[in-house]
């Protein structure tokens, strides 16, 4: 007899919420944690850089007092407290979700797991954080073990806790760098960058491919790197890093670019150059579950090759995103249950929280392009809405992309202040498989940064009033 009828492995933001819908469903559920509740996201990534880059934020904006009207004495920072406040933060939520485990009737057992070949699904095995193991079995498993930062110690790119950092490293740092060498300008690098960029670090970030940001649409990219530029951030697109190493007080990053080679010397550098997912070492080969490059292949229902066994989020394939990951859990929680509901797959947005904000979701310009896809582009900037000169945020721009043949809004790009809270509204409308003329027709709040996706909608249908 099964000692539960669900096990979730693994407590970020697919496993603990997978969890909660499982047991709302009537499921006895357990989780198994290694670490803390809340995983990687809550503890060391998606929350607590939302602390860092907001300290960052509220200092870069003291230095434009005067463009409100107003002034202040002795402007500084303290980096420790800025440190300690992410750290907080993230205590405060971890602390949450071990509520919320209790409040939802779930078991936690902290401990390493590993599967074995069992009756339903497979057994997990659990070496203790306490000490001694334990063997619990269920009708089903959810692997939601995540994953960690890509290394390559061919070329010296290996956290080592003191020069070369990792998200880890990064938001809990050591001291204060005045220079830094981020590798990798993804959502990860730039974050970062620009965080320390905020509080006066030397920022120069190192990108294999020809442009930043490069999932983004080009228009955005292009004006990404010039608000990052103008921030006092450099960048060196097209380059091949050969060799990381430190020495004296700082470290050496050795880049290759048109046949150009050059070093370039920072107090620390960045690791931002992807993931690796944590499917090692818990049995999966034995199982003979399917992989594809180190990640576990699912179907539309988060379902593996083996009986019983399921997986979500990093551990499973891109897009590695929090909001992804949760999403499948509850779906695959549901499947588990037999709760019969229809499986809609929202389009996935993604989100960089620096200064200025980028979010986007859909196509890309470029990518309908070379789908051969007819279609019809609008663009609004923020220089020309009432609130954005009203709050002085009058950076960046909104694009939208429509299927000229049907109408749909099949892509929409931002870059500019609070885009990640605008951007869900896009979400909603592909969602809903949304035309034009339904986004022509709602009534946008005024005074609103939003009235800027109305208008980039418009302009799509040579409509715009504004501009």
């Amino acid at each position: 007899m099964a000692d539960f009828d669900l096990i979730v492995i693994g407590s970020g933001p697919g496993g603990y919420v997978a969890a909660i819908r499982a047991s709302q469903l009537g499921l006895k559920t357990a989780i198994v944690e290694r670490e803390a509740l809340g995983g990687i996201c809550l503890n060391w990534g998606c929350i607590p850089t939302k602390a860092l880059l907001k300290s960052g934020e509220k200092y870069e904006s003291l230095s434009h007092l005067k463009d409100y009207g107003l002034s202040a004495g002795s402007i500084g920072f303290d980096f420790d407290a800025i440190i300690a406040r992410s750290r907080g933060v993230a205590k405060q939520l971890n602390q949450g979700v071990g509520f919320l485990m209790k409040k939802n009737r779930i078991e936690v057992i902290e401990g390493t797991a590993k599967l074995e070949k069992g009756m339903a699904a497979p057994k997990v095995m659990i070496a203790l954080k306490a000490g001694g193991s334990r063997t619990v079995e269920a009708k089903a498993v959810i692997l939601a073990v995540g994953a960690r930062a890509r290394a390559i110690p061919q070329i010296g790119l290996e956290a080592d806790g003191d020069r070369i950092w990792a998200y880890r490293e990064a938001m809990a740092p050591k001291f204060m760098p005045k220079s830094i060498v981020v590798i990798g300008s993804g959502a990860i690098g730039i974050e970062f960058g620009s965080f320390y960029r905020a509080l006066g670090a030397e920022v120069a970030v190192v990108e294999a491919l020809d442009r930043i940001m490069p999932v983004e649409d080009e228009e955005v990219s292009a004006a990404a790197r010039k608000a990052f530029e103008k921030r006092g951030m450099t960048f060196r697109t097209g380059c091949k890093v050969t060799r990381v190493s430190t020495g004296g007080k700082g470290v050496q990053v050795a880049i290759e670019a048109g046949g150009k080679a050059e070093v370039l010397e920072a107090d620390v550098c960045i690791s931002a150059v992807g993931i690796t997912a944590n499917t090692d070492g818990i049995g999966l080969e034995a199982l003979g579950v399917n992989m594809d490059r180190g990640h576990i292949t699912i179907d539309g229902h988060c379902q593996t090759n083996v009986k019983g066994l399921y997986a979500i989020g990093d551990c499973a394939g891109a897009p590695w995103l929090a909001h992804k990951a949760s999403h499948e859990g509850i779906h695959a929680a549901e499947v588990i249950a037999g709760y019969k509901s229809p499986h809609v797959v929202s389009p996935i947005a993604g989100c960089t929280y620096a200064q200025p904000q980028v979010a986007s979701v859909g196509i890309t310009e470029q990518g309908a392009r070379e789908a051969k896809r007819e279609v019809k582009v609008g663009r609004f900037p923020f220089k020309v809405n009432g609130k954005a000169i009203a709050s002085g945020e009058t950076e960046g721009f909104v694009k939208t992309i429509f299927d000229a043949k049907t109408g749909a809004l099949i892509g929409a790009h931002m870059i500019g202040a609070e885009v990640t809270e605008m951007i869900q509204g896009y979400v909603t409308a592909i969602t809903m498989e949304a035309t034009e003329e339904d986004i022509h027709g709602i009534v946008y709040p005024h005074p609103t940064m939003s009235e800027a996706m109305h208008e980039a909608a418009l302009d799509a249908y040579g409509r715009t009033i504004h501009l």
